[in-house]
């Protein structure tokens, strides 16, 4: 099933499921208001969403409407948690070799993940607003998962069973404030500003093949300004699986049912596949070049990521944004 929120009934809007085309939806009425909420009784209201899903896709909900992507938040408009990775390992150390440094024997088998922002997340179509473009503005194509409640501790066989949901997100980084944040030795803070989620989350059976593994095996698409920018292979040159992502984040506490899992930035050891963010295209010129040529996003910048199905078919719904100041 598919699962998405208006921007309706509060910080938390309202749950919906969405039809597998993404053309129709139907509010879930008594069964849960918030996907929040779903999550939290999800062994009773996976069900429910689950029959009201098949119906929905059968054409036999009376109430049903047709999607408007404009009028979707976040499906999850605000998480009590959000980990990210940085589980593709060509990206870093190509970043790692560009300024002449080597990449730590340990990021092999532990994974490098922070804490991020989840005190709210932007709309598919909602824009990236930004105090500065000296800031550095960049995307970063992303997969997430969400979990139900995870017990600390839990191996990776274990964390597998609590992926319930898989999207996408949009982890907006501000490059120019990073260095200076890392240099205080204490992690990202301003230079990790609200990310956008996909229009709709998905329920693991709705891959297929797909997903094996605990991977999304399908490329992540991205344009800049209408022009294609990258689709790397999100099944590849993947070091860690969402499963041990998890069971890394649960080693010393427990998970909240809604916490969100990221993947980091989609990278191949491959580069003709293109980028899945800024740094990494002015990385790899750097190394090419000497010098990078690509530009960070400037206002008025439109950016659009997607996953398809291997007939075209969009998954999620695409997250397609531009980048606007802060007014005044």
């Amino acid at each position: 099933m598919k699962l998405g929120s208006l921007k309706e009934g509060g910080r938390d809007g309202s749950l919906i499921v969405v039809s597998r085309d993404l053309a129709r939806a139907a509010r879930a009425t008594g069964i849960a208001a918030t996907l929040q909420a779903a999550l939290d009784d999800w062994s009773n209201a996976a069900p429910r969403l689950n029959a009201l899903s098949e119906a929905l896709n059968a054409g036999a909900v009376d109430g049903a409407f047709m999607l408007d992507m404009a009028a979707l938040a976040s499906p999850l408009p605000r998480a009590y948690e959000f980990v990210d990775g940085s589980a593709y390992l060509p990206h870093v150390e190509r970043v790692r070799r560009a300024r002449g440094a080597e990449v730590p024997a340990s990021f092999y088998t532990d994974p490098l993940m922070y804490q991020a922002t989840s005190a709210g997340f932007l709309g598919p179509r909602d824009p990236v607003v930004v105090p500065s473009e000296d800031f550095g503005i960049d995307l970063e194509a992303e997969v997430i998962v969400v979990t139900d409640d995870v017990p600390m501790a839990a191996t990776p066989a274990q964390a597998s069973a609590h992926i319930q949901l898989i999207g996408l997100i949009n982890d907006v980084s501000l490059r120019g404030l990073i260095p200076g944040e890392l240099a205080k030795g204490f992690g990202f803070l301003q230079s990790k500003p609200r990310s956008a989620l996909s229009p709709v989350l998905v329920t693991p059976d709705e891959l297929g093949d797909a997903w094996q593994g605990d991977k999304l095996h399908l490329p992540m698409r991205t344009w800049l300004n209408d022009a294609w920018f990258g689709e790397a292979e999100c099944g590849v040159d993947m070091q860690f699986s969402f499963a041990e992502l998890i069971a890394h984040v649960a080693r010393t506490r427990p998970l909240t049912a809604g916490t969100i899992v990221g993947s980091g930035t989609i990278a191949n050891e491959d580069t003709g596949k293109g980028a899945s963010c800024l740094a990494e295209q002015r990385t790899v010129e750097t190394l090419r070049d000497g010098k990078p040529s690509t530009p960070f996003m400037k206002f008025g910048d439109r950016l659009k990521i997607d996953v398809t199905d291997r007939s075209g078919a969009s998954i999620f719904g695409s997250i397609e944004q531009r980048v606007q100041p802060l007014k005044a």
